[in-house]
This record gives structure tokens, sequence and C-alpha cells, in this order.
């Protein structure tokens, strides 16, 4: 047990040390830092609101609303509305994610390494995993909450890849399967990159069993469980980004984002924008990659089957460095889906896990006298690199009501507007509902965030405005009928009207599912349910025929 855990624990400690900026009052200044707080303050009125899976953020866009609930990773919005719930702010409780988020990653890829290389060589590789410069982009520059949690599960969806080659039982299935769905709900773009990865290393570890079918039969539910329990999320925003202004916002802009071959190399930090902040691999990873290739030669001539495995590592590695270049760029042209992840260098995820086992599996080959010696010289030179990477630029000093009331913004560039809307709302609206034809009066009676119901007092006909972006599964119901809407009117883009006759009415809008969504989260609870079906009636039948 000590020798097991105390590896963990020095681990644990040296995790924790880029850490410290975020014991500091106030939120770290980041490009993304203060809109993800007030994203999350709306996903959590909406779990307060009893809404289980939140799709529309009702304070945000100068308080007309906006559904960009739906196209945004749900994974860290319910883990920072869990510590919310404790009492934690929602600047503390962010906080503690990005924390924990990076302990996180280190184990798991310290978990996955070492269920087949030596001690001294995982825990090389969860530091090269964790140090680079970029990991300290996404934490202290970009804010990138997303991105920095979904690194938790590329090496745990691989650590239970190997073991069910091992051994297929229940447990290792299941934890893959939570781990794959985990990746797709933690961001949808760095799931889409880390796929090829993981279907590959399915194929290696394929390539070395007997009892190929037996094999196969699990991954295939593996991965259709994992797509079924994520999909509540990936397939309303898959289907219904149609109804955005995303392919026209974002259309182009990976094809003037390319990185310079030098940056690669070097690149002096910067809290800038895109284009400002660097973009390099970081030294000891780049000597990580280095280190693999002769060894891969080695193994090689050796016939060792080992260097199938870091050759496709390098392979991969040169291969997204490519796609990250001008060179790419008539392959992004052609494979437009490429141009869905928006900025070419978001590639480095890539190149940071790959160099990461790279670095391993270099390190792995020494005699265990030398891997001890050297790790001590490796951790020094991890700290003495990245030295001035793990710190915030600045603090943010906002009272909790600025999050929580209404947000003058959309919280990201305008992709997620409905198409039948202008971009961005200029103003806050006068009222929540108004009179706009007629004359009448109007009472608010009860708003959460997916129900706004009024009481309308009108002398004769009148048209009426609610002032909320209407996207599909808004509905507005007088005296508890449907109404027809109109949400394209040139003077109001995008927000609802409708016609009431003369009298006094209840009116309510609602915002609800929509048969796909409804599909989505009927399919992701049947997984839930056969997932505790097979564990508890099937689970030796399953797993022993």
């Amino acid at each position: 047990m000590k020798k097991k855990f105390l590896p963990i624990g020095f681990l644990f400690l040296f995790l924790f040390l880029p850490l410290f900026d975020l014991f500091h009052p106030g939120l770290p200044i980041t490009h993304d830092g203060q809109d993800h707080v007030a994203r999350i303050a709306n996903f959590y009125q909406n779990l307060q609101d009893g809404i289980l899976v939140p799709r529309w953020a009702p304070n945000l866009n100068w308080g007309y609303g906006h559904p960009i609930l739906m196209f945004l990773y749900p994974l860290p919005s319910y883990m920072t509305s869990l510590f919310h719930s404790f009492g934690f702010s929602f600047v503390d409780s962010l906080k503690i994610i990005f924390g924990v988020s990076f302990i996180l990653s280190g184990l798991t890829m310290y978990l996955w390494l070492r269920s087949f290389l030596s001690l001294p060589a995982a825990f090389v590789g969860s530091l090269l995993y964790t140090f680079a410069p970029y990991r300290f982009v996404d934490l202290y520059v970009r804010g990138a909450i997303g991105e920095h949690v979904a690194f938790i599960f590329p090496p745990l969806v691989l650590y239970f890849l190997y073991r069910l080659s091992k051994k297929q039982t229940y447990r290792y299935w299941l934890g893959g399967s939570l781990s794959f769905a985990g990746l797709i709900l933690a961001h949808n773009a760095i799931s889409l990159m880390f796929l090829p990865i993981i279907l590959l290393y399915s194929v290696y570890l394929l390539s070395g069993l007997k009892k190929k079918k037996s094999f196969i039969r699990t991954l295939v539910f593996l991965f259709l469980f994992g797509f079924g329990l994520s999909a509540f999320f990936w397939m309303p925003a898959f289907v219904e980004g149609k109804f955005t202004l995303r392919d026209i916002v974002t259309k182009g802009e990976a094809l003037s984002r390319f990185v310079p071959v030098k940056d690669f190399f070097y690149g002096p930090w910067s809290y800038g924008i895109s284009g400002q902040f660097t973009v390099q691999f970081g030294m000891l990873n780049l000597l990580a990659v280095i280190s693999a290739l002769p060894l891969a030669i080695y193994f090689f001539r050796k016939k060792n089957p080992q260097w199938i495995f870091i050759g496709m590592c390098l392979l991969l590695f040169f291969v997204t460095a490519f796609l990250m270049t001008e060179g790419a760029k008539p392959i992004w042209q052609t494979v437009t889906l490429l141009q869905k992840f928006q900025f070419p260098w978001r590639l480095l995820s890539l190149s940071v896990f790959l160099s990461a086992v790279l670095g391993a599996c270099a390190f792995s080959v020494f005699s265990s006298r030398v891997q001890k010696s050297m790790l001590v010289v490796f951790i020094i030179a991890v700290l003495f690199f990245n030295r001035d990477y793990w710190h915030a630029k600045a603090y943010l000093y906002k009272p909790e009501n600025f999050y929580t009331g209404i947000y003058n913004s959309t919280t990201d560039t305008g992709e997620s507007a409905p198409i039948w809307s202008i971009r961005f709302m200029l103003e806050r609206p006068k009222a929540h509902m108004e009179v706009i034809e007629g004359k009448g009066k109007i009472s608010e009676k009860q708003r959460t965030a997916t129900m706004h119901d009024y009481i309308v007092v009108v002398s004769g006909k009148a048209r009426l405005k609610e002032n909320t972006l209407f996207f599909p599964g808004w509905k507005v119901f007088v005296d508890g009928k449907s109404v027809p809407l109109q949400f394209q009117d040139a003077n109001n883009r995008g927000l609802m009207t409708f016609f009431v006759e003369k009298g006094t009415h209840t009116v309510s809008a609602q915002f609800g599912e929509t048969k796909l969504r409804l599909f989505a989260d009927c399919l992701s609870i049947g997984s839930i349910f056969s997932l505790g079906i097979v564990g508890m009636l099937g689970r030796r039948k399953v797993w022993r025929s």
C-alpha cells in the first residue's frame, strides 16, 4: 500500500504547485473566465428551477436570453454547480474546478501509463502532460474550463480500454463507457480531436489479442453507451446548430489562424489574445518527442512490437503539428469539419498528450537505477522551465449579483445567436413584455428560467412582444392555448410577438423540449437504465459468454 500510494502523494504535491494563484481572492483575469461564471450562474438557475438539462440562459444577452447552454459542454457547469450548492461562490466554485481538473488530469495520465510502464516513467508522463505550456495557457490565459476538464478523460478512456484488453469485466466496461461520455460532455471539440487516437489505440490493442471478436463486441458496446449517455447534449447541439449563426460567424476563421513553425519551438509568455499567447510545445515536451525517434527505430530493428505504439504516437504528433501550419490549408479547406475547431492551435491538446506519452516511453527504457536518478533531474527541469507560466495576470473583483443578474453579453462571439436575430443585443429591454400595437396593461405573475407568466388586460385586439429571443422550444400560451408566433419582424428581429383579443388573459411563455431533444433525453435515460440492468441482472451472462 505504501509503495502504491506514496508516489501518488508526491505527484499530487507537484500538481498542486501551479495552483496557488487560484487561492488568491477574486477571479483570475482571463479571456473567458468572467463569461464562464455568468454562464454557470444561468446554468445553476435552471437547476434550481428543477430543469436537469439546462439549455436556456435567461439572463444573458442583455436579458433577452440566449440558447448558448444548448451548445456549451455541460459537464464543467454541473461540476461547478455542485460546489456552489455546497456554499461556495460561483467564482470560487469555478476556481475549484480548475484546480481539481488539473490534478485529476495528471493522476489519470499516471494511472494509464503506470498500467504498462514503470513508476518513474509514468510520473514523467504525468508531469509532461500537466506542465506543458499550453496547459497553463488554458488555465491562466484563456480560462478555458471546458478544455481543462476534458484533459481528465483521454488517459482514463485509454486506461479502461487497456484493462479490457487484459480482462473483460463489467467494471472496466462501465468505467470506459462513463469516461467516454465524460469526454464528450467536457468539451465536444476536444472529444472529436481525441476520437482518432482512441480508435487507433483500440485497433493497436486488438492486434495483440487472440480472442478478437469478444473484444470488438465489448468496444462496440462501450462506444455506443458512451454516445448514448451523452446524447442529451451532443445530439441537439449537433442538429440544432443549423438554427444559429455558427457557420456564418466562424466561416473561414480557422484559415487565418495557422501557426508559424517557429512558434512551436519558442514564444514569449503573453496574456494576449489568439496570435499573441505562446503556442510552443515546450522544451521538455520537444525533447520527449526527439528522444522517442531513435527508440522507435531501435525497437523496429529488434522486432519489438512496442515500435508500433511509439511509431503511431510519433506519426500522430507530426501529423497534428502539420495540421496547425499554413501548409495544411488545403486540407482544412477540403475537410470542412476541421473548421469546426475554429483555431488550428487547439490541436495543441493532442500534441501535449502525445508528447507526454512519448516522453514516458522513452524514459522507461533506462534501468531502474538510472530512472530514479533521472527523475530527480527531470522534476527540477520541469519546475525550472515552467516557473513563469503558472501565474495569473491579475484578478477581477465583482459581487455575486454581477453574474447572477442581467449580463450585458452573450458570452460568446455571437455564433450561438439564432439566425433570425441580430448577433448582439445592444441594450436592456424596457420590460419583459410590452404592448406594441393597441392599448393594455401587463402584470408579471411569475418568472423562472424557462417560464414567464403574465396577466394581460387589453381594451381591444393588441399585439404583444415578449422580450425573449425565439428559439425552437419556445411557445406562448394565451388562456392555456398555444398561439402563433412571429419572430422575424424586421422591427423586432428574433423576438416573439403575438396577438391577443380584447379582454383579460393569462399569458405564459414557456421553453420546453423539442421532439429531437426529448428523443436525445430518452436515449440518455435509457442508456443509464441499461447500464444498471446489465450490472444487476446480466453481468455474469454478458461477460462470461
